[in-house]
């Protein structure tokens, strides 16, 4: 696969719609073309303890940010009919489906591949884990700001291009 959209998601809390950051790496012909990060208010706006350890944010970060219908008019002209994918889609996936429900949008239906699935399958015992930095390593690809919505999906299109 050569044209896709990596893509990955910070939560505020434990719902699945609080989506408080968004991170695109948009690759065409196997070439990163675009990088989008944005912060986004959270719905339900407010932050679970847990989740600000993992990634920093807080309200502070995006009580002034737009909110999801709006973030998304702009982050989906960049993806158009790519492909998503995302490491462990499961939980960007469900994220992304949830907070279209939220806000009653339509979904359109995304074709969603995992990178964490297939790196089970490709790097199998060679790996001690399959965790985003650790396959992404496997991968060429460094990933120190990990939990950064744009970092975690710039690790995520590297292991892509290499295994997808």
């Amino acid at each position: 696969m050569k044209d896709f959209a990596a893509i990955d998601f910070e939560t505020a809390n434990y719902e699945r719609s609080s989506i408080c950051s968004v991170g695109l790496i948009v690759v065409n012909k196997n070439e990163i073309k675009d990088k989008v990060y944005r912060l986004i208010r959270p719905c339900p706006n407010y932050y679970n303890y847990w989740n600000t350890i993992i990634h920093g944010l807080t309200n502070n970060d995006t009580d002034n940010a737009s909110d999801f219908p709006s973030v998304w008019n702009e982050i989906s002209s960049y993806i158009g009919d790519l492909p998503l994918v995302a490491h462990n889609k499961a939980f960007d996936e469900n994220c992304l489906k949830a907070v279209f429900d939220k806000y009653n949008m339509s979904y359109p239906g995304y074709e969603f591949y995992c990178t964490y699935q297939t790196s089970r399958k490709v790097f199998k015992n060679r790996l001690p884990n399959f965790q985003l930095q650790t396959v992404a390593k496997q991968c060429g690809y460094d990933l120190t700001q990990h939990h950064n919505a744009l970092a975690d999906a710039e690790a995520c299109a590297w292991i892509a291009r290499e295994i997808l």
